[in-house]
């Protein structure tokens, strides 16, 4: 992944992130507050060699480097149950030596001849009496047993309290500000985790830059989500000034680019899986081109469940199938819509063979014939993935425009679609993302996606037949 699908990421999921962070920093708190404080008092000793009045140099510099190279023994003998023993005793302390020795701490800093003696315990006066009971009896032990020669004579080794151990005026432990700074640390590493992670596993597309990352077809455009798009379906005949509505506006503009070659103008569109506003797509796609005057053929070639005829509400009994089975003429099943120049053939009573009769001469003849007496001609059709009705009429047509919708499309079953065309060499026109969120890193503007602006078109039919042939050329 790039910076910018970081950042996406991020943009997308702060809500996460941020909650993560809150959390581990309340983690923090809650922690600091329910754990024990400790105090530390530390105290300090000097160990040094015994020399007498008379003492050469050599005889001083051989003693300092004995001491420092007994003080790392020493240092052992703080926590030793010889030691400590005699402090609990002292203080008659409720404990044990190896309980006592988990709160007692010597070091000695490097080439010196000092120890340092840290005690920690809840009670800072108590951490202070023990720290001090440490140290002098330690001093003893060594002096007088460890290191006591035979005999009446003095030991040569002197140990020194040079800093006697305080009473602590503040706790040690819990450190709040680096409890509170670790833990918005961790937090915010398991969000941005989480976050990741989230992405990666989902394979959902939600934006215009996940089309690019699976097919090299260009973007036609995004129809934003609309939560009363069931209600209603036809937005941009309902309100024409919605946002939502010159989405479409912006998709027609787009779609007139793309077939720049001359080709015919006969569009099949359909989706990789059902729910992803294919027929709502076509029939405002649909009426956005006969706005500009253009006419306009539009086909309900989903012959396994239509649903052309109730969202333009005609009657849609008769219809495509009655026309291929040769029941009926196509100008008698044709349907004017509105008050422009589309024209609906419904796609009639639902056959056994959907497949067949859209493979089907009959198909091609049907085809053949309103492409060249529509502008455009637009034929919704079934999910690509589920039959192979789309693929099937793709091969008559000009070009496939596949929809994928923006939080309900895999990204694999997309894959799949673009297959599928490009198996058969059905020419793929474009993706036209639907239900994209209106706020967010994935958000649409309508405008984002328009090459140019669209101007109206003039009359290409002589009257408002839908047979009559175009004076001069195509829209």
């Amino acid at each position: 992944m790039e910076l910018r699908d970081y950042v996406r990421i991020l943009h997308k999921s702060w809500v996460l992130v941020l909650a993560c962070l809150l959390l581990g920093i309340g983690a923090a708190a809650v922690y600091s507050i329910l754990v024990t404080a400790k105090y530390e008092a530390t105290t300090e000793l000097y160990v040094s060699v015994r020399s007498g009045d008379s003492a050469a140099t050599g005889d001083l510099v051989q003693g300092t480097n004995f001491a420092r190279q007994a003080v790392t023994s020493y240092v052992d003998v703080v926590d030793s149950a010889i030691v400590l023993d005699r402090v609990i005793e002292q203080l008659a302390l409720d404990t044990t030596s190896g309980e006592l020795a988990a709160k007692v701490e010597a070091s000695s800093p490097l080439n010196t001849v000092l120890i340092e003696i840290v005690v920690t315990d809840s009670d800072p006066e108590a951490a202070a009496e023990i720290a001090n009971a440490v140290g002098s009896n330690f001093a003893d032990v060594v002096v007088n047993d460890l290191e006591k020669p035979e005999g009446e004579a003095l030991s040569l080794v002197k140990i020194e309290t040079i800093q006697p151990a305080t009473v602590p005026e503040s706790a040690s432990s819990p450190n709040v500000p680096l409890n509170l700074a670790l833990g918005a640390l961790v937090g915010l590493a398991i969000g941005i985790g989480i976050a990741v992670l989230r992405s990666v596993l989902d394979t959902r597309i939600h934006s215009l830059h996940d089309i690019s990352q699976i097919t090299d077809a260009p973007l036609l455009g995004g129809i934003a989500l609309d939560p009363d798009a069931r209600t209603r379906p036809l937005i941009v005949h309902a309100d024409p000034h919605n946002p939502r509505a010159e989405s479409f506006r912006s998709l027609r503009t787009n779609l007139q680019f793309v077939n720049i070659e001359g080709g015919p103008r006969s569009f099949v569109v359909s989706s990789a899986g059902p729910g992803e506003g294919k027929t709502t797509t076509t029939a405002n796609l649909a009426i956005s081109l006969a706005e500009t005057g253009a006419s306009v053929a539009l086909i309900d070639g989903d012959l396994r469940l239509p649903k052309v005829a109730e969202y333009l509400s005609i009657e849609g009994g008769v219809g495509l199938t009655d026309v291929l089975i040769g029941r009926a003429e196509l100008v008698d099943v044709l349907q004017k819509w509105g008050r422009g120049r589309l024209y609906v053939l419904p796609s009639g009573r639902i056959p056994p063979n959907p497949s067949e009769l859209l493979g089907s001469a009959a198909m091609a003849t049907v085809l053949a014939t309103l492409t060249e007496q529509f502008d455009y001609v637009l034929i919704d059709a079934p999910p690509l993935l589920l039959v192979t009705d789309a693929a099937v009429i793709s091969k008559l047509a000009g070009g496939a425009i596949l929809v994928a919708a923006s939080g309900a499309t895999k990204k694999q079953e997309l894959a799949g679609a673009v297959r599928a065309l490009e198996a058969i060499g059905s020419r793929l026109l474009g993706v036209v993302v639907t239900m994209l969120p209106t706020k967010g890193p994935d958000s649409y503007g309508y405008g984002n996606y328009t090459y140019g602006v669209t101007h109206d078109l003039d009359d290409v039919f002589d009257g408002t037949g839908a047979h009559e042939r175009p004076r001069s050329g195509r829209a």
